[in-house]
């Protein structure tokens, strides 16, 4: 899988180039500002752009503004976002073009590096990979609407859904049988009014539709 990193630190920068090779990874690309990044990604089309909010000259969203632009201008590439803060109108943003390929973790994360490499493979394999707290956060907002119809055992199977977790694994972090989640999921796609569709994933689709409400 063919990775560009964009992060202006350059110990984080390198670290994560070498990290990811370790890995298995082809850094084709470590830049340090948003240009950058949107060259590289250009010239190299990679799989998946791993990139800091927080980027030269103004170190405020600088990050998330090309990102948001990556998505729209090479939907074929994975775009997953490094931040240190949770800022749920980011992650927000960052769904307006859809679920697929695309993520939002802390930059505590980083440190696992066997769920950090999942990561990356899920969203430049199309999948989304949101961090438990992004997660977390943008749910609580969802949960202040007053036509909320997920119940709370409902909203923790959608919450691990987001961050690209199979039934299997759902049912492991919530010590549940994977039938139980496998109920839990119907009851959450007829409450959310999503039919079966060969053209749909639903489980996508019910994220979106659940957060974007």
């Amino acid at each position: 899988m063919r990775v560009v990193i964009a992060e202006d630190s350059t110990l984080l920068r390198e670290g994560l180039a070498r990290l990811l090779a370790e890995a298995g990874f082809e850094v084709v690309a470590a830049v340090e500002d948003a240009p950058s990044l949107v060259a590289s990604v250009d010239e190299h089309r990679p799989d998946v752009a791993i990139v800091d909010i927080r980027m030269p000259p103004t170190h405020t969203d600088e990050g998330l503004r090309a990102a948001v632009a990556l998505r729209r201008q090479y939907p074929a590439t994975g775009v997953l976002v490094l931040s240190q803060y949770v800022r749920v109108s980011y992650a927000a943003e960052l769904l307006d073009a859809g679920a697929d390929g695309v993520g939002y973790l802390l930059k505590d994360r980083v440190s696992d590096l066997a769920e950090f490499t999942a990561a990356i493979r899920r969203v430049g394999s199309g999948g989304s990979a949101f961090d438990p707290d992004v997660v977390s956060r943008l749910l609580v907002r969802r949960r202040d609407d007053s036509d909320d119809r997920l119940t709370e055992r409902e909203r923790a199977v959608l919450a691990l859904m987001a961050e690209g977790r199979t039934n299997q694994a759902i049912a492991q972090r919530l010590f549940i049988a994977e039938r139980t989640v496998e109920k839990h999921c119907t009851s959450i796609f007829t409450k959310l009014d999503l039919s079966a569709s060969p053209h749909d994933h639903r489980r996508v689709l019910a994220v979106l539709r659940y957060l974007n409400a």
